[in-house]
């Protein structure tokens, strides 16, 4: 039996046209503050309100279309900063490196009463190193 599996789930309606409420919301806080900027700073300083509208344009344009990844750029810059100001975690881990086995060669003594001592063996990796071994690339 067959069922409908249900598209673009994810996809945000369109309210205004063709622009969805959170588009609207920065294109038209954007045009509120150049429409007050206009009365309160054109007549004084209208070079100052061109560079201020060029700006506060651009930053309506990118932040209501501009997607990174299928994320907004409001959300990429909210994670970004989270990541910047949070706490991280650093792991370092001890890397393998087998022991090298130097002989030194033995000047022959005058005397040859001297007794050596019991050899040192070096034993194969332990239960525990074998078991992490095990556990690490999961086989028996």
């Amino acid at each position: 039996m067959r069922f409908q599996i249900p598209q673009f789930v994810e996809r945000e309606t369109k309210i205004f046209g063709p622009l969805t409420f959170k588009q609207f919301l920065y294109l038209g806080g954007a045009g509120a503050v150049i429409f007050i900027l206009y009365f309160t700073l054109a007549k004084t300083n209208f070079l100052l309100f061109c560079l201020i509208t060029i700006f506060l344009i651009g930053g309506a344009l990118i932040f209501a279309f501009l997607n990174i990844g299928g994320r907004s750029l409001l959300v990429v810059l909210g994670n970004f900063l989270f990541f910047f100001v949070s706490s991280k975690t650093y792991l370092w881990r001890k890397g393998r490196i087998t022991p090298k086995l130097i002989k030194l060669e033995k000047k022959p003594k005058k005397e040859e009463n001297v007794k050596e001592g019991p050899v040192l063996k070096i034993s194969g990796k332990g239960r525990l190193e074998k078991l992490s071994t095990e556990i690490e690339t999961k086989t028996k």
